[in-house]
């Protein structure tokens, strides 16, 4: 007895074949990191209304959860300075618009511009904590949990980044048990997301799943997970893959590959978001987004940046999206 073919869907030229998987989640939301993450390790200031416009186009593509900007300190991140400047540009916008706060001081500059979906950034080891925020990780973690406080008195949400989830430029390989205790923590603190990273991009499959079932565990459900992969290795969507298979729904991407992390010189680019789409669309999973127009989008912002696109979704479609925008 023969086995009958998986049932495919055709598409048009640029687009993949769809080939759905079983065990997947029917519909995945891309948190898009891209004009937060992606443009801090810019060499150069991108002009404030070219954010807007990145943005927006963003949102019209289909993102439905955009990442804005920070709230830090100029002299920590200046490609982010004109936060001030950005979010009222961005009035109107039919997204959600969250940003990164450092502390109490960046979230009331947050919350007096009105955002109300708000981002802090963890870490797994004491070794980054001390790079990226010269504090201990139990420092780190008694200075944001005011921040969620009053994030979520003033009727916000807070998601907790956690980085170093699966290495650590300086300690090497990070035990499992030791994010788990932190994840934790950021979950208790109030945080209703928890977005895993892989900042210097080392992790793989087997490491992801080992990670969740472990958070499980230790009471997180798999609904308040996210995960954020780079490439470095070219894992990112292999771990994604792994992700989805253990019921994660939310994932990070960059539009365009964008982005690495100013803290740690050994990461690369964050998962290319078109990259991400191109895969899922392929596996029959809903993401809400045109492919075109947004490779579309990563195209007219590397004319803006001077350089192509890393993304190598972007570098094979670019000539062929019939949604190119100038």
């Amino acid at each position: 007895m023969t086995t009958p073919a998986p049932a495919t869907t055709p598409t048009p030229h640029g687009l993949p074949m769809v080939v759905p998987a079983a065990g997947l989640p029917p519909r995945v939301r891309i948190h898009e990191v891209g004009p937060r993450d992606g443009l801090q390790n810019e060499k150069t200031v991108v002009p404030v209304a070219v954010k807007a416009e990145f943005i927006r186009r963003l949102v019209a593509a289909g993102l439905t959860t955009v990442e804005a900007t920070s709230f830090v300190h100029p002299s920590w991140v200046p490609q982010l300075a004109d936060a001030e400047q950005l979010m009222p540009l961005l009035d109107g916008v039919p997204a959600e618009l969250p940003v990164l706060v450092p502390n109490q001081r960046g979230l009331a500059r947050a919350l007096a511009l009105g955002a109300r979906r708000i981002a802090v950034f963890a870490s797994a080891t004491e070794s980054f904590a001390r790079a990226n925020l010269n504090r201990s990780v139990d420092e780190a973690l008694a200075m944001f949990a005011p921040v969620v406080e009053e994030a979520r008195a003033a009727g916000g949400t807070v998601r907790g980044y956690l980085s170093m989830c699966f290495g650590d430029p300086w300690e090497g390989a990070v035990p499992v048990d030791q994010v788990v205790r932190v994840g934790r923590r950021l979950i208790d603190m109030g945080c209703s997301e928890l977005s895993l990273g892989d900042t210097i991009g080392v992790a793989t499959p087997g490491h992801v799943r080992e990670l969740l079932t472990a958070l499980n565990a230790a009471g997180v459900p798999t609904e308040a997970l996210a995960v954020h992969f780079h490439d470095t290795y070219g894992q990112a969507l292999a771990n994604t893959l792994a992700a989805l298979q253990h019921g994660v729904t939310t994932v990070d991407a960059s539009a365009g590959g964008l982005g690495g992390c100013p803290y740690a010189k050994s990461a690369t680019g964050n998962l290319a978001t078109e990259d991400l789409v191109w895969m899922l669309h392929g596996l029959g999973v809903e993401t809400g987004v045109d492919l075109g127009r947004l490779v579309a989008t990563s195209v007219w912002l590397a004319d803006h940046l001077g350089r192509p696109s890393p993304s190598r979704t972007v570098r094979a479609l670019a000539g062929t999206t019939s949604h190119q925008e100038q």
